[in-house]
């Protein structure tokens, strides 16, 4: 019996099970994933298409049909941001479930309802940004635009501007260093302020207008293209986001460098992974909330009643119904929160403490807990279950780690696990660890990855 233990390289692993082809081909199908979701609606679009196309039918077709039975695939979507994927179980969801939740928003910025101004011969949008962001990353940079307009008609219409080559992209401007003396004796967090994140969209006044040339220039060509009218900002959801495609990074494309791997890269993980679930002993679920970012509250987050509500349809679904036996599947259930991890930076030493960091190439991280300092609200996992985890990672030959979110006083964060917590399911953090983390371009590594998505199967399909 092998006394010390030490984490394994996750490249050298595969390297030996001749799986260095599968982990680039996984890679690839995420990199995909992610150019077309860009936001939480357009992942959720995918999730769906994914799922249709792999034999899954809507919760509403469920319903209508009156009745479920195991190894049946469903899926249900949350005011188009959020979706879940339910394989059924050959035990009664009251038995409980096996639930991989993560979460497809991001931080991004987001425009304001009315956005639209001019000011020194140049057209701008005011914004307000979505989550826990650098302000400065976001200067100096390609951004894209994104949302849904629904037009005073009830016409629904999808933007996206700046994701082609011939499209045009969009700039939040930065201060030359020229005149920089001032800004740059600022700390970090006050060089660059929220209201000063502004858009510029445009430069060339319409002609003939005499007043707001430029503003109305920008309209006429939105109305021209979408239907649109200034009123009709006032009721948008428009995201900015950075411009172009997820790219290899490193010599050896070993790394994804792109915008949105905080959170969408456990999604996919998880969907992939029940994707390939057939007839599960308990009834797994890959769940893909919204609003993670900013604490999980409204209709779509993952405090709203949106997957207990399912889980009732489900349950009335297999006869019988009752509200104990959503009880007793809420608090029966297992989860892993697939949520990521900070990656260990040689570069910023001064935050980690080395022997508790996820280091990149070895593999999926558990997080017994998040939280912040002395541990404030955080789930904390039980040790029966992360041995429960550990023994079915090890069994399905997984490449894992353990980690804590940097030093114990540096800061700290939170998932949606303590939500699940709440019901009484027991519940652990599992993701991989990110470089650049809420920068508009994060770091994954491919291999990394591929042991996640190994160890969400697993979890689907291993009972121990």
């Amino acid at each position: 019996m092998e006394l010390k233990h030490e984490f394994r390289n996750a490249w050298e692993v595969e390297r030996k099970n001749n799986q260095i082809e599968n982990v680039m081909a996984y890679s690839k199908e995420y990199m995909t994933f992610l150019d077309n979701g860009k936001t939480e609606r357009t992942s959720a679009r995918e999730i769906v298409k994914i799922a249709q196309q792999n034999g899954y039918i809507s919760i509403e077709d469920a319903i209508e049909k009156g009745s479920i039975s195991p190894g049946e695939k469903i899926y249900a979507v949350n005011k188009d941001k959020g979706v879940a994927l339910f394989v059924i179980g050959k035990n009664n969801l009251e038995k409980g479930m096996r639930i991989v939740g993560g979460h497809i928003d991001a931080p991004r910025i987001d425009l304001k309802p009315n956005p639209l101004y001019q000011e020194a011969n140049l057209g701008f949008f005011k914004t307000h940004y979505y989550g826990g962001i650098k302000k400065y990353q976001w200067t100096a940079t390609p951004l894209a635009i994104h949302g849904v307009v629904i037009l005073n008609d009830g016409k629904k219409v999808d933007i996206c501007i700046g994701e082609e080559d011939s499209d045009p992209v969009f700039c939040i401007t930065d201060l030359l260093v020229h005149l920089a003396g001032d800004q740059m004796q600022k700390k970090l967090a006050d060089g660059i302020t929220g209201e000063g994140l502004n858009l510029l969209i445009g430069h060339m006044p319409l002609e003939g207008a005499e007043k707001e040339a430029i503003e109305q220039n920008i309209l006429k060509m939105l109305n021209e293209k979408y239907g649109m009218i200034e009123e009709d900002f006032l009721s948008a959801e428009i995201e900015i986001v950075p411009a172009g495609k997820a790219r290899d990074l490193g010599f050896d494309r070993s790394m994804v460098l792109a915008y949105g791997h905080d959170d969408r890269v456990c999604s996919y993980g998880a969907v992939k992974a029940i994707i390939e679930t057939e007839n599960p002993e308990y009834c797994a679920v890959a769940l893909c909330v919204d609003k993670e970012e900013v604490g999980s509250q409204g209709n779509t987050g993952m405090q709203s009643k949106f997957f207990e509500n399912v889980v009732a349809e489900i349950i009335a679904l297999e006869g019988n119904y009752c509200d104990l036996k959503v009880r007793r599947a809420m608090a029966n259930t297992k989860v892993l929160s697939a949520d990521v991890s900070a990656g260990y930076d040689p570069n910023y030493p001064d935050v980690y403490e080395k022997r508790n960091s996820a280091y990149m190439g070895q593999g999926i991280v558990l997080s017994k807990y998040t939280g912040v300092r002395g541990k404030s609200g955080c789930n904390d996992a039980n040790a029966e279950f992360i041995a429960e985890i550990r023994r079915i990672f090890n069994k399905a030959d997984v490449v894992w780690q353990t980690a804590e979110l940097g030093k114990v006083d540096q800061g700290g964060g939170g998932t949606i696990a303590y939500i699940l917590a709440n019901y009484g399911a027991e519940v652990i953090d599992c993701g991989v660890g990110v470089l650049n983390m809420h920068a508009p371009y994060e770091i994954i590594s491919k291999v990394d990855i591929y042991e996640m998505y190994k160890g969400y199967k697993a979890f689907f399909n291993l009972n121990i």
